[in-house]
């Protein structure tokens, strides 16, 4: 079941899970169905990380020409996803959407290149792992300060882990978008 938000061009997929005494089975990708969901783009990159509960990792994007499309879901445990649409001309610049993803729900999000991009771990030793549509370059990469007050983003949680790299990111008031 795929179902859209209320930003243009974010899916929510929640795929057919099959159970029974083993345990369950599921496609986590296949390039025909993810083509009916409108997702055309090439996957060419897998990443995954292991978190602690409280961790908190962005709001980061690659900008053009690397920016990437990303499928992202949890293996183990759970996270609060939160994206923000940085396209210049879109409707919904600037606002923010959340979804939370865990190994229960097995629910996939789809963000299209064009968003910032981060996420709150829920759980301790929570899997997280992102189908990247353009491959990783450094000079590429950029960001947005998690805890912008005109953001106004509700992770949830006052004392996240958070690198000294996100730390220091720039506030969206003087933010100039490369989409």
């Amino acid at each position: 079941m795929v179902q859209t938000t209320f930003i243009n061009g974010l899916l929510i997929i929640t795929p057919k899970v099959f159970f029974d005494e083993r345990g369950y089975f599921y496609e986590t990708f296949s390039v025909a169905k993810y083509k009916e969901f409108g997702i055309t783009d090439t996957f060419v990159q897998d990443n995954q990380s292991l978190s602690q509960k409280g961790a908190l990792r962005g709001l980061h994007f690659q900008a053009p020409p690397f920016a990437q499309g990303k499928l992202v879901r949890v293996v183990k445990g759970a996270v609060l996803d939160v994206v923000v649409d940085i396209r210049k001309d879109s409707v919904t610049y600037g606002k923010n959407f959340s979804i939370e993803l865990n190994e229960n729900n097995k629910t996939q999000f789809w963000i299209p290149a064009g968003f910032a991009h981060g996420f709150v771990t829920l759980e301790d030793n929570t899997i997280f792992e992102y189908k990247c549509t353009n491959y990783y370059n450094k000079a590429s990469e950029g960001g947005i300060l998690w805890n912008d007050a005109d953001l106004n983003i509700q992770w949830g949680t006052s004392d996240a882990i958070i690198s000294e790299k996100d730390q220091l990111l720039s506030p969206f008031n003087t933010f100039i978008s490369p989409f």
